[in-house]
Protein backbone atom coordinates (compact mmCIF):
# COMPACT_ATOMS: atom_id res chain seq x y z
CA UNK A 1 0.00 0.00 0.00
CA UNK A 2 1.31 3.45 -0.95
CA UNK A 3 2.17 5.94 1.80
CA UNK A 4 -0.18 8.41 0.16
CA UNK A 5 -3.13 5.97 0.13
CA UNK A 6 -6.45 7.68 0.93
CA UNK A 7 -8.43 4.40 1.06
CA UNK A 8 -10.36 5.32 -2.12
CA UNK A 9 -9.97 1.98 -3.89
CA UNK A 10 -12.63 2.77 -6.48
CA UNK A 11 -10.53 5.58 -7.96
CA UNK A 12 -7.16 3.87 -7.56
CA UNK A 13 -5.47 1.66 -10.17
CA UNK A 14 -2.75 0.35 -7.87
CA UNK A 15 -2.86 -3.33 -6.88
CA UNK A 16 -2.31 -3.97 -3.21
CA UNK A 17 -3.29 -6.28 -0.38
CA UNK A 18 -5.83 -3.81 0.93
CA UNK A 19 -7.72 -3.92 -2.38
CA UNK A 20 -7.66 -7.72 -2.44
CA UNK A 21 -9.07 -7.87 1.08
CA UNK A 22 -12.21 -6.03 0.07
CA UNK A 23 -15.21 -8.28 -0.64
CA UNK A 24 -16.26 -8.46 -4.27
CA UNK A 25 -19.85 -7.95 -5.28
CA UNK A 26 -21.67 -11.11 -6.36
CA UNK A 27 -24.33 -9.17 -8.28
CA UNK A 28 -24.87 -10.37 -11.83
CA UNK A 29 -25.48 -7.89 -14.62
CA UNK A 30 -28.79 -8.26 -16.47
CA UNK A 31 -28.87 -8.76 -20.22
CA UNK A 32 -27.70 -5.69 -22.12
CA UNK A 33 -31.19 -5.41 -23.62
CA UNK A 34 -32.79 -5.25 -20.16
CA UNK A 35 -33.60 -2.17 -18.11
CA UNK A 36 -35.16 -3.41 -14.86
CA UNK A 37 -35.92 -0.68 -12.35
CA UNK A 38 -37.28 -2.51 -9.28
CA UNK A 39 -37.04 -6.17 -8.24
CA UNK A 40 -39.41 -7.65 -5.65
CA UNK A 41 -39.01 -11.22 -4.43
CA UNK A 42 -42.08 -13.08 -3.16
CA UNK A 43 -41.01 -15.62 -0.56
CA UNK A 44 -42.45 -18.15 1.86
CA UNK A 45 -40.98 -20.21 4.64
CA UNK A 46 -42.88 -23.32 3.52
CA UNK A 47 -44.58 -24.61 0.41
CA UNK A 48 -48.28 -24.68 -0.41
CA UNK A 49 -49.21 -21.25 0.97
CA UNK A 50 -50.03 -19.60 -2.38
CA UNK A 51 -46.79 -17.79 -3.12
CA UNK A 52 -47.14 -18.13 -6.90
CA UNK A 53 -50.72 -16.86 -6.72
CA UNK A 54 -49.66 -13.76 -4.79
CA UNK A 55 -46.77 -13.18 -7.22
CA UNK A 56 -49.13 -13.31 -10.18
CA UNK A 57 -51.75 -11.09 -8.54
CA UNK A 58 -49.14 -8.46 -7.64
CA UNK A 59 -47.80 -8.44 -11.22
CA UNK A 60 -51.33 -8.11 -12.61
CA UNK A 61 -52.20 -5.34 -10.14
CA UNK A 62 -49.15 -3.25 -11.04
CA UNK A 63 -49.75 -3.88 -14.74
CA UNK A 64 -53.32 -2.57 -14.39
CA UNK A 65 -51.87 0.64 -12.94
CA UNK A 66 -49.93 1.25 -16.13
CA UNK A 67 -46.55 -0.13 -15.15
CA UNK A 68 -44.59 -2.60 -17.26
CA UNK A 69 -44.28 -5.73 -15.13
CA UNK A 70 -42.51 -9.06 -15.42
CA UNK A 71 -42.41 -12.34 -13.51
CA UNK A 72 -39.24 -14.41 -13.14
CA UNK A 73 -40.29 -17.86 -11.96
CA UNK A 74 -37.41 -18.97 -9.74
CA UNK A 75 -39.32 -21.98 -8.41
CA UNK A 76 -37.59 -24.26 -10.92
CA UNK A 77 -38.72 -27.59 -9.47
CA UNK A 78 -42.34 -26.49 -8.98
CA UNK A 79 -43.17 -23.90 -11.65
CA UNK A 80 -46.80 -22.85 -11.77
CA UNK A 81 -46.76 -19.26 -13.08
CA UNK A 82 -47.20 -20.16 -16.80
CA UNK A 83 -50.33 -22.20 -16.01
CA UNK A 84 -51.90 -19.37 -14.04
CA UNK A 85 -51.48 -17.07 -17.05
CA UNK A 86 -52.54 -19.70 -19.58
CA UNK A 87 -49.18 -19.69 -21.38
CA UNK A 88 -48.59 -22.71 -23.59
CA UNK A 89 -46.03 -21.33 -26.06
CA UNK A 90 -42.35 -22.02 -25.52
CA UNK A 91 -39.70 -19.33 -25.13
CA UNK A 92 -37.47 -18.77 -28.15
CA UNK A 93 -33.74 -18.16 -28.12
CA UNK A 94 -31.69 -16.14 -30.60
CA UNK A 95 -28.01 -15.34 -30.85
CA UNK A 96 -28.67 -12.32 -28.65
CA UNK A 97 -30.54 -14.09 -25.87
CA UNK A 98 -33.84 -15.59 -24.74
CA UNK A 99 -37.15 -13.85 -25.36
CA UNK A 100 -39.68 -13.94 -22.51
CA UNK A 101 -43.30 -14.80 -23.25
CA UNK A 102 -45.85 -12.01 -23.02
CA UNK A 103 -49.24 -12.67 -21.43
CA UNK A 104 -52.52 -11.41 -22.89
CA UNK A 105 -52.16 -8.10 -21.05
CA UNK A 106 -48.45 -7.67 -21.77
CA UNK A 107 -46.73 -9.09 -18.68
CA UNK A 108 -43.37 -10.70 -19.48
CA UNK A 109 -42.89 -14.23 -18.10
CA UNK A 110 -39.91 -16.56 -17.89
CA UNK A 111 -40.14 -20.00 -16.31
CA UNK A 112 -38.43 -23.34 -16.72
CA UNK A 113 -41.72 -24.72 -18.08
CA UNK A 114 -41.29 -22.39 -21.05
CA UNK A 115 -38.11 -24.18 -22.10
CA UNK A 116 -38.95 -27.79 -21.20
CA UNK A 117 -40.25 -29.98 -24.02
CA UNK A 118 -43.22 -31.08 -21.89
CA UNK A 119 -44.75 -29.17 -18.99
CA UNK A 120 -45.01 -32.39 -16.98
CA UNK A 121 -41.30 -33.26 -17.31
CA UNK A 122 -39.75 -33.29 -13.81
CA UNK A 123 -36.73 -31.12 -13.11
CA UNK A 124 -34.33 -33.52 -11.40
CA UNK A 125 -31.33 -31.24 -10.96
CA UNK A 126 -28.97 -30.61 -8.11
CA UNK A 127 -28.93 -27.27 -6.29
CA UNK A 128 -26.03 -25.59 -8.14
CA UNK A 129 -27.59 -26.32 -11.54
CA UNK A 130 -30.95 -24.92 -10.43
CA UNK A 131 -29.25 -21.81 -9.05
CA UNK A 132 -27.37 -21.41 -12.32
CA UNK A 133 -30.61 -21.61 -14.26
CA UNK A 134 -32.17 -18.86 -12.15
CA UNK A 135 -29.16 -16.61 -12.76
CA UNK A 136 -29.48 -17.28 -16.50
CA UNK A 137 -33.09 -16.10 -16.35
CA UNK A 138 -31.61 -12.78 -15.20
CA UNK A 139 -28.52 -12.56 -17.40
CA UNK A 140 -29.64 -14.24 -20.64
CA UNK A 141 -33.27 -13.15 -20.98
CA UNK A 142 -33.95 -9.96 -22.97
CA UNK A 143 -36.48 -8.41 -20.62
CA UNK A 144 -36.52 -4.98 -22.21
CA UNK A 145 -37.91 -2.10 -20.14
CA UNK A 146 -39.43 -3.34 -16.89
CA UNK A 147 -40.74 -1.13 -14.10
CA UNK A 148 -41.39 -3.92 -11.59
CA UNK A 149 -40.07 -7.47 -11.78
CA UNK A 150 -41.60 -9.99 -9.39
CA UNK A 151 -39.60 -13.11 -8.56
CA UNK A 152 -41.58 -16.19 -7.56
CA UNK A 153 -39.15 -17.82 -5.14
CA UNK A 154 -39.03 -21.47 -4.08
CA UNK A 155 -40.05 -22.04 -0.45
CA UNK A 156 -37.51 -22.00 2.35
CA UNK A 157 -34.06 -20.47 2.76
CA UNK A 158 -31.92 -22.78 0.63
CA UNK A 159 -29.65 -22.48 -2.40
CA UNK A 160 -31.95 -20.63 -4.79
CA UNK A 161 -33.15 -17.91 -2.36
CA UNK A 162 -29.53 -17.31 -1.34
CA UNK A 163 -28.50 -17.13 -5.01
CA UNK A 164 -31.27 -14.64 -5.82
CA UNK A 165 -30.49 -12.41 -2.83
CA UNK A 166 -26.76 -12.39 -3.61
CA UNK A 167 -26.86 -12.26 -7.41
CA UNK A 168 -29.87 -10.05 -8.18
CA UNK A 169 -30.47 -6.47 -6.96
CA UNK A 170 -33.56 -7.28 -4.90
CA UNK A 171 -35.19 -4.08 -3.62
CA UNK A 172 -37.64 -5.73 -1.23
CA UNK A 173 -39.50 -8.92 -0.37
CA UNK A 174 -43.13 -9.84 0.20
CA UNK A 175 -43.65 -12.75 2.59
CA UNK A 176 -46.59 -15.10 2.01
CA UNK A 177 -47.94 -17.18 4.87
CA UNK A 178 -51.08 -18.96 6.07
CA UNK A 179 -53.02 -18.68 9.36
CA UNK A 180 -51.41 -21.53 11.27
CA UNK A 181 -49.61 -21.30 14.59
CA UNK A 182 -46.45 -22.93 13.27
CA UNK A 183 -46.20 -20.35 10.51
CA UNK A 184 -45.17 -17.55 12.92
CA UNK A 185 -41.90 -19.42 13.44
CA UNK A 186 -41.51 -20.00 9.69
CA UNK A 187 -42.16 -16.33 8.92
CA UNK A 188 -39.45 -15.42 11.43
CA UNK A 189 -36.94 -17.45 9.43
CA UNK A 190 -37.83 -15.59 6.22
CA UNK A 191 -37.64 -12.20 7.96
CA UNK A 192 -34.29 -12.98 9.55
CA UNK A 193 -32.85 -14.11 6.21
CA UNK A 194 -33.96 -10.82 4.66
CA UNK A 195 -32.32 -8.94 7.52
CA UNK A 196 -29.08 -10.87 7.06
CA UNK A 197 -29.09 -9.95 3.36
CA UNK A 198 -29.99 -6.30 4.12
CA UNK A 199 -33.21 -6.48 2.10
CA UNK A 200 -36.31 -4.67 3.43
CA UNK A 201 -39.59 -6.51 3.98
CA UNK A 202 -42.38 -4.74 2.09
CA UNK A 203 -45.17 -6.62 3.85
CA UNK A 204 -46.78 -9.92 4.77
CA UNK A 205 -49.69 -11.55 2.92
CA UNK A 206 -51.77 -14.08 4.82
CA UNK A 207 -53.28 -16.32 2.16
CA UNK A 208 -56.28 -18.58 2.86
CA UNK A 209 -57.00 -16.24 5.74
CA UNK A 210 -60.74 -16.92 5.82
CA UNK A 211 -63.72 -18.13 3.81
CA UNK A 212 -66.64 -15.72 3.33
CA UNK A 213 -70.11 -17.21 3.28
CA UNK A 214 -71.79 -16.19 -0.02
CA UNK A 215 -75.17 -15.85 1.70
CA UNK A 216 -74.60 -14.14 5.05
CA UNK A 217 -71.01 -12.89 4.37
CA UNK A 218 -69.81 -14.30 7.68
CA UNK A 219 -66.05 -14.88 7.73
CA UNK A 220 -65.11 -18.45 8.63
CA UNK A 221 -61.55 -19.13 9.82
CA UNK A 222 -61.06 -22.48 8.10
CA UNK A 223 -57.40 -22.87 9.06
CA UNK A 224 -57.55 -21.22 12.47
CA UNK A 225 -57.64 -17.65 13.69
CA UNK A 226 -55.38 -15.13 12.02
CA UNK A 227 -52.20 -14.13 13.82
CA UNK A 228 -50.72 -11.95 11.09
CA UNK A 229 -50.97 -8.74 13.12
CA UNK A 230 -49.00 -10.24 16.00
CA UNK A 231 -46.32 -11.62 13.71
CA UNK A 232 -46.02 -8.33 11.83
CA UNK A 233 -45.77 -6.36 15.07
CA UNK A 234 -43.12 -8.74 16.37
CA UNK A 235 -40.93 -7.98 13.34
CA UNK A 236 -41.91 -4.29 13.05
CA UNK A 237 -43.57 -4.81 9.67
CA UNK A 238 -46.29 -2.24 9.07
CA UNK A 239 -47.99 -3.52 5.92
CA UNK A 240 -50.15 -6.66 5.88
CA UNK A 241 -52.88 -8.13 3.71
CA UNK A 242 -55.39 -10.95 4.12
CA UNK A 243 -56.31 -13.00 1.06
CA UNK A 244 -59.43 -15.16 1.48
CA UNK A 245 -60.13 -18.62 0.15
CA UNK A 246 -61.92 -17.77 -3.07
CA UNK A 247 -63.21 -20.50 -5.42
CA UNK A 248 -63.52 -17.93 -8.22
CA UNK A 249 -59.79 -17.12 -8.09
CA UNK A 250 -58.92 -20.82 -7.92
CA UNK A 251 -61.00 -21.38 -11.04
CA UNK A 252 -59.26 -18.52 -12.86
CA UNK A 253 -55.87 -20.07 -12.05
CA UNK A 254 -57.00 -23.46 -13.35
CA UNK A 255 -58.20 -21.84 -16.57
CA UNK A 256 -55.06 -19.73 -17.00
CA UNK A 257 -57.02 -16.52 -16.58
CA UNK A 258 -55.54 -14.96 -13.43
CA UNK A 259 -55.39 -11.61 -15.25
CA UNK A 260 -59.17 -11.39 -14.83
CA UNK A 261 -59.22 -11.65 -11.03
CA UNK A 262 -61.36 -9.18 -9.11
CA UNK A 263 -60.77 -7.73 -5.64
CA UNK A 264 -58.46 -5.33 -3.83
CA UNK A 265 -57.27 -7.51 -0.95
CA UNK A 266 -53.62 -6.73 -1.81
CA UNK A 267 -54.12 -2.98 -2.18
CA UNK A 268 -51.94 -2.03 0.83
CA UNK A 269 -49.06 -4.16 -0.45
CA UNK A 270 -49.52 -2.76 -3.96
CA UNK A 271 -49.48 0.83 -2.65
CA UNK A 272 -46.29 0.13 -0.71
CA UNK A 273 -44.65 -1.27 -3.85
CA UNK A 274 -45.73 1.73 -5.95
CA UNK A 275 -44.14 4.05 -3.38
CA UNK A 276 -40.80 2.57 -4.38
CA UNK A 277 -40.86 5.47 -6.87
CA UNK A 278 -40.75 4.08 -10.35
CA UNK A 279 -41.92 6.63 -12.91
CA UNK A 280 -44.17 5.46 -15.75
Amino acid sequence: MSESCDKSCSSCSEECSEREAQPKSLLEKPHECSDIKKVIAVVSGKGGVGKSLVTSMLAVSMNRMGYQTAVLDADVTGPSVPKEFGIRRKAEATELGIMPIKTKTGIDIMSVNLILENDTDPVIWRGPIISGMVKQFWTDVMWGDVDYMFIDMPPGTGDVPLTVFQSLPVDGIVIVTSPQELVSMIVSKAVKMAEMMNIPVIGIVENMSYLECPDCHTRISVFGNSNIEQVAKQHKIQTTAKLPLNPAIAELCDKGMIELFDGDHLKDIVCKIEKMEVSK
